[in-house]
């Protein structure tokens, strides 16, 4: 039997030729979904591809430019709201501080009478030559804060004398609300009681001056201390200065004392000079040298002009000067003193010129009829009465540096 079978020639070739035409077939198609899969995969793997975003206002094709995308209309916005408030914490507030000036005002006749029937309309104020704006006014009839210096040094037993009976004489003028220290001075300022209300207490102060310590009589010194401590105090403060006003080796000099008199606030100082009947009688005959400890020469010019700085003193704070002659006088100053620091016209503004440079501004107060004109004063007969305007010539502004 024959091993192998074997086809005839003419049928193996046409059998070669359709299996050729099958496999070509087989290799196109195969080529094909190859060349498809191939170019899927490339345009998922080409991160340049671009794709307008289909809010885009551009075309939907791969060519041409992207226009810019169309805005939503967006909703106004909400309006602001108030941060809550926390329980127990304080509110807050900025507020801007405008300076006020407060001018204590005396109109007086020449003797010495209160003026008490003015108006806010009869009173005009000037800053600078500037007319201001009166803002309060008011009669002020409250008690008296007030430190009674006494010059009592051993100087001359005249003057020790006259300094007692006059500082004697202001405490028995003194009410029951009102507020007084005591001090004196001599090389330097020694307080014998601070601020009070008893009259026994002050009194018993005074008793304390009996033996004289140094012959000095440092006044600006003292006058200087006096001011510095007072300035801590609220309100209004008046100094009832009793002292002959000579100087003797003060640290500080008079141009210093006087600026810090020009610089102080709510004070008012009332000199009244003592030993007048011995300068009087030493000038007489030549023996001036002589009033005072040995060691300290003095003249006449020296007590001249010691007047002439307690007056200073007095009208730069709007207050007076007394230079009485005998000790009698004593108890009828201190009672016009009281009636001026007692009844006084308080006069309030906000100045012009706001500016906090710690200069010195001038004031100047005019009283006026009600028509403008000048202001006439009678007295009970008809006739008319000369008067008087007793308030501070000027003070210094506060200095704030920016």
């Amino acid at each position: 039997m024959p091993s192998n079978f074997s086809l005839p020639a003419s049928r193996g070739k046409k059998a070669l030729r359709a299996g050729f035409t099958v496999v070509l077939a087989a290799i196109i198609c195969i080529a094909t979904v190859v060349s498809v899969v191939a170019q899927d995969q490339t345009n998922s793997s080409n991160p340049n591809q671009q794709t307008p975003p289909p809010e885009a206002g551009g075309p939907g094709s791969d060519v041409g430019p992207y226009a810019i995308p169309k805005k939503k209309e967006e909703p106004p916005p909400p309006p602001p709201t108030k941060p809550k408030k926390i329980e127990g914490m304080p509110d807050y507030s900025i507020q801007v501080t405008v300076p006020l000036v407060q001018v204590p005002v005396m109109v007086t006749t020449k003797d010495g009478q209160f003026i008490s029937q003015l108006h806010k309309e009869n009173f005009k104020i000037f800053e600078d030559g500037v007319q201001q704006t009166i803002s309060n006014f008011t009669i002020s009839e409250a008690p008296i804060t007030a430190v009674l210096l006494v010059e009592y040094a051993s100087t001359n037993y005249s003057f020790m004398i006259d300094a007692l009976q006059a500082s004697y004489s202001f405490a028995q003028s003194l009410k029951k609300d009102d507020w007084v220290a005591v001090a004196y001075y001599d090389m330097k300022p020694q307080i014998l009681v601070d601020f009070t209300q008893d009259k026994g207490a002050i009194l018993g102060a005074l008793n304390q001056l009996r033996i004289p310590g140094f012959s000095e009589t440092n006044l600006f010194d003292a006058l200087y201390d006096t001011l510095d401590r007072l300035d801590r105090v609220e309100g209004h403060k008046y100094v009832i200065l009793v002292s002959t006003g000579f100087d003797s080796f003060s640290k500080i000099n008079l141009d210093q004392i006087t600026k810090k008199v020009k610089d102080t606030k709510d004070i008012t100082i009332f000199p009244i000079s003592i030993g007048w009947t011995l300068r009087e009688w030493c000038e007489a005959r030549g023996c001036t040298s002589m009033t005072r400890s040995m060691g300290i020469p003095v003249t006449r010019m020296d007590y001249l002009q010691a007047d002439n700085e307690m007056q200073t003193f007095a009208k730069l704070t709007g207050g007076r000067f007394y230079q009485p002659r005998f000790q009698a006088e004593y108890p009828e100053i201190f009672h016009d003193i009281a009636g001026d620091i007692r009844n006084q016209y308080q006069i309030a503004y906000h100045p012009t010129n706001p500016k906090l440079d710690g200069t010195y501004r001038k004031l100047k107060v005019e009283v006026v009829a009600p028509d403008g004109g000048p202001l006439k004063v009678h007295d009970q007969k008809g006739k008319d009465v000369k008067y008087q305007i007793i308030a501070r010539e000027g003070y210094t502004a506060k200095h704030t540096v920016e």
